[in-house]
C-alpha cells in the first residue's frame, strides 16, 4: 500500500515541502529511515537525524526551520506527534478494510447481519446472532447463539464469544480472548467432591471497549458480568463471574479479579495485581503493579504491596525494609553490648 507526501498532506491537513509525489509504503524510526518509509520528528532530541535520516518523508512542526541541507521530503503540520498518531489511526482502518464471507464458514438460521461484514474462513456464528454494520471477525473465530454484536466492532483472529453475551458499538477484541466461559463456581459436597454451579448469566460488554490477547471473561452465574463503556483490558486478564468494572478503567496485563467484585469509573490497575471477590473498589483508585487488593478500597485511594495499603506508607516501610539486615547486625550489636 503506497501512499504520496501530498495525499498523506491532505490527511493531515499540513504544507509539503519538498517532493509532493514522494512515495511511502512503510513506516519508521527516524533514526532508522529508509528509501520509502515514513517518519515523524517531535522530540527535540532526535533533531540531528533529519540530516542524516535516509526516510523519504518526515512529518515535522510548523515551527521546524533546517538549518543544513536535508534529503527528506517535508510535511509541515501543527503536532507531529499528534499528526503521526493520526496517520496510524488511518493506516490502521485502510488495513482492515475488508469485507465479504470466506469459504469455508457457517451461518447458522436466524442470523442477522448489517453491511460490509468481513467473515474470515473457518468461522462459526450461531443461531440468532444479531450484527451491527461494518463488523469484522477474522478466521478461526467461534460467536455462539443469540450473541449480539454492536457496530464497527473487530474480532481479531481465533476469539470464542460464548452464547447469550452482548457486546456494545466500536468495541475490539484481541486473539485468543474468551467472552462467556462458565464462571467458577462449584459447591462442596460431605464426601469432599464438588458438584458444579450452573451458570447461566451473561457477559455484557458496552460501547468502546478493548480486549486483549488471551484474556477471559466468565459469564455470570445469575445477571450479568458487565465491562461498561471506555474500558481497555490489556492481554491475559481472567475476569470472573459477576464482576462490574466501571466506565474508562485500564488494566494492565495478568490480573486476576475474583466473582462479584465492583470496581469503579477511571481507575488504573497496574499488572499482576490480585482482587478478591464481593468487595468494592471506588472511582479514580490507582493499584500498582503486583499488589494484593483484599479489601474494599474509597474513591481516590493509592494502593501497593501484597496486602496492599496506601501508596506513600508503603514507600516509606520499603525504605526500612532494605536496610533490614544492617537493622538486624546494629540489633545484634545492641544485645552483645
Amino acid at each position: 500500500m503506497k501512499f504520496t507526501a501530498a495525499q498523506i498532506a491532505g490527511i493531515l491537513e499540513g504544507e509539503v515541502v519538498g517532493n509532493p509525489d514522494a512515495e511511502v509504503f512503510k513506516l519508521s524510526k527516524i533514526e532508522e529511515g529508509t528509501e520509502g518509509s515514513l517518519t515523524f520528528l517531535a522530540n527535540p532530541k532526535y533533531i540531528n537525524y533529519i540530516y542524516s535520516t535516509q526516510a523519504t518523508v518526515t512529518i515535522v512542526n510548523n515551527t521546524f526551520e533546517p538549518e543544513q541541507e536535508i534529503t527528506t521530503t517535508l510535511i509541515k503540520v501543527e503536532d507531529a506527534y499528534k499528526s503521526f498518531s493520526k496517520l496510524l489511526e488511518y493506516y490502521n482502518q485502510v488495513k482492515l478494510m475488508k469485507s465479504g464471507i470466506e469459504q469455508p464458514s457457517v451461518i447458522s438460521e436466524g442470523v442477522t447481519y448489517g453491511p460490509d461484514l468481513y467473515l474470515g474462513s473457518f468461522c462459526y456464528v450461531g443461531k440468532n446472532v444479531v450484527i451491527g454494520k461494518n463488523v469484522k471477525i477474522y478466521p478461526n473465530s467461534f460467536i455462539g447463539d443469540n450473541v449480539t454484536i454492536g457496530d464497527d466492532c473487530v474480532f481479531f483472529a481465533g476469539v470464542r464469544i460464548y452464547s447469550e453475551t452482548e457486546i456494545g458499538n466500536n468495541c475490539i477484541i484481541h486473539s485468543g480472548t474468551i467472552i462467556g466461559s462458565d464462571g467458577f463456581g462449584f459447591a462442596p459436597q460431605e464426601d469432599g467432591t464438588f458438584v458444579k454451579v450452573p451458570q447461566i448469566g451473561n457477559v455484557i460488554i458496552e460501547d468502546n471497549v478493548e480486549i486483549g490477547s488471551c484474556s477471559t471473561i466468565d459469564r455470570a452465574t445469575l445477571g450479568s458480568t458487565i465491562i461498561k463503556k471506555g474500558v481497555k483490558l490489556d492481554n491475559q486478564i481472567q475476569v470472573a463471574h459477576n464482576v462490574e468494572i466501571g466506565e474508562n478503567t485500564v488494566v494492565a496485563a495478568q490480573t486476576g479479579i475474583a466473582g462479584s467484585t465492583k470496581i469503579g469509573n477511571n481507575c488504573l490497575i497496574g499488572g499482576q495485581v490480585g482482587i478478591v471477590g464481593h468487595i468494592t473498589i471506588g472511582n479514580g483508585v490507582k493499584i500498582q503493579a503486583q499488589s494484593g487488593i483484599g479489601k474494599s478500597l474509597g474513591d481516590g485511594e493509592v494502593v501497593q504491596g501484597s496486602p496492599a495499603f496506601n501508596y506513600g506508607d508503603f514507600a516509606k516501610s520499603f525504605v526500612h525494609f532494605k536496610n533490614l539486615p544492617k537493622i538486624v547486625a546494629d540489633f545484634e550489636n545492641l544485645k552483645k553490648q
